[in-house]
């Protein structure tokens, strides 16, 4: 009889259709290794997938989870260069055409064949998870679990900031949403140099708006009861932010985006947002600006990061909220979803 692992699950595409379920250990395939999950971060994404709200195609059922590290426990067939025991955190491409013209660029987060752990193939909010060797990176002997497990949004903002945002020293950057992205894209802009940094968020985003000042941010603005863009032009010579990270979950901040920058400026979109932009794109035009997506990250990112995590450079444990087991899952989802917590960690 096949072992069996305790697993979050997503078993359908109704809201909270998410459950705590025994389902099979996987077995390693070729090119592949088993990971003992040591920590696993909660995503807003998978908080998405939990109210069914997501703006992507979601393979049900399938296990949640795509921010996590572990241990190699068994290693399959032609997997080299781990070994079992190798302590790992892992990347998110569970699945890439690796002879795509793409991917033989270095750009296989854009391969159009790329599917994720936890809305793809199965992710790690288990006690083990079967990943690609190629997708393994080792942990710093430094850096904790539970911040490894937070590498990941690390790397997505290190892509938006640093890959795909032109910020030199000096810089007015303007970072739209103080989620755990644009908390991370306002310490990282700061690394790169920006002379100041202007965090944007909402009234019940007071907390989050704090943290920002302890990772990176100069300053901060509350758009629900302050004019961001008359507040901006007093950070700098009046002209909008040299940069600006739209790293919010609503479509509409695209419009905030345009109104803030510069002309001649750039806006960084990492923050996905399924409603329709119902606003003009003339400012894109009339401003002259750079508009650049953002999505995923590669191999040298992640090499980057962990860098930059066991130097202590990058630090995210002002974000962590809660490390939980496995079981409390939902009260972390909750937690999340309602703004108590900004990051949770499962301990499988």
């Amino acid at each position: 009889m096949a072992a069996t692992m305790r697993a979050v699950v997503q078993f359908d595409l109704k809201p909270k259709s998410v459950e705590l379920r025994d389902v099979p250990v996987p077995e390693p395939g070729e090119g592949e290794a088993l990971l003992q999950v040591s920590a696993v971060a909660i995503c807003g994404s998978d908080v998405h997938q939990y109210h069914a709200t997501q703006s992507w195609k979601v393979a049900v059922p399938v296990i949640l989870g795509h921010e996590f590290c572990g241990r190699v426990a068994r290693i399959g067939r032609n997997a080299a260069g781990f070994a079992e025991g190798d302590r790992v955190v892992s990347e998110t491409a569970a699945v890439i055409d690796e002879t795509s013209p793409l991917t033989r660029q270095g750009k296989y987060n854009l391969d159009p064949a790329r599917k994720g752990f936890g809305y793809g193939v199965d992710g790690a909010m288990a006690s083990f998870v079967k990943v690609p060797v190629r997708c393994l990176h080792r942990i710093p002997g430094n850096v904790p679990d539970e911040i490894a497990a937070m590498a990941e949004p690390c790397c997505v903002a290190y892509q938006a900031t640093v890959v795909n945002s032109p910020i030199k020293p000096g810089d007015v950057v303007a970072v739209l949403g103080p989620g755990p992205i644009g908390l991370l894209c306002a310490a990282i802009a700061r690394l790169r140099g920006a002379g100041v940094v202007l965090l944007a968020g909402v009234t019940k985003d007071r907390a989050r708006l704090a943290a920002g000042l302890t990772l990176g941010a100069t300053h901060t603005v509350d758009v629900q009861t302050e004019d961001g863009k008359e507040r901006l032009a007093t950070l700098g010579d009046g002209l909008g932010a040299d940069v600006v990270i739209d790293a919010a979950g609503v479509s509409a901040a695209l419009r905030t985006a345009l109104d803030w920058v510069r002309p001649g400026g750039h806006i960084t979109k990492v923050g996905w947002g399924r409603e329709p932009l119902a606003c003009s794109l003339d400012p894109l035009v009339q401003k002259a600006v750079t508009l650049q997506g953002s999505f995923s990250h590669t191999w040298p990112v992640w090499e980057s990061v962990l860098r930059l995590l066991s130097s202590g450079q990058l630090n995210p444990k002002p974000l962590l909220g809660r490390v939980a087991p496995l079981a409390d899952w939902q009260s972390c989802f909750d937690g999340m979803s309602d703004g108590a917590l900004i990051k949770a960690v499962l301990k499988p």
